[in-house]
């Protein structure tokens, strides 16, 4: 075998491997049913806040770039799991939604969020449950 076909032989089983660890890791870490439920009924709500705190000049620049390349990443029809993956087709959209919630938290705080916030005190209430995060008392 070529050496130049044994590279790309390793770059396909390797990026392969990558993404078979990927779905493993999903899998564990999906929703469940009514999580994901509780989710879906926040998403308009959610994709509001994703743009106000992307336009808040106040947050730092890195946040902003963060949330702004989820939105890209939430529009474009390329996923890291194809939505016809049954359950975890959506839920690897929860979970990269979630990391990015919480590094935005951690670095802008919980208060850019609870004043961006467009929908109900209900809804923020579930928004940190299903982040893990916590509202300040």
């Amino acid at each position: 075998m070529p050496t130049w076909l044994g590279i790309i032989v390793g770059i396909v089983a390797g990026v392969l491997l990558c993404w078979l660890v990927l779905v493993a890791v999903m899998w564990v870490a999906k929703p469940s049913g009514p999580m994901l439920t509780e989710a879906l009924r926040l998403l308009p709500d959610l994709l509001r806040l994703l743009k106000r705190l992307a336009g808040d000049k106040t947050l730092p620049r890195g946040v902003r770039i963060r949330l702004v390349l989820l939105m890209v990443y939430l529009a474009s029809p390329i996923d890291l799991i194809p939505d016809f993956v049954p359950i975890l087709g959506y839920a690897d959209d929860a979970v990269i939604v979630t990391l990015v919630l919480r590094s935005v938290v951690r670095r802008a705080g919980l208060a850019a969020i609870e004043r961006h916030w467009p929908g109900t005190s209900d809804g923020l209430a579930v928004l940190l449950r299903l982040t893990g995060l916590k509202a300040a008392p």
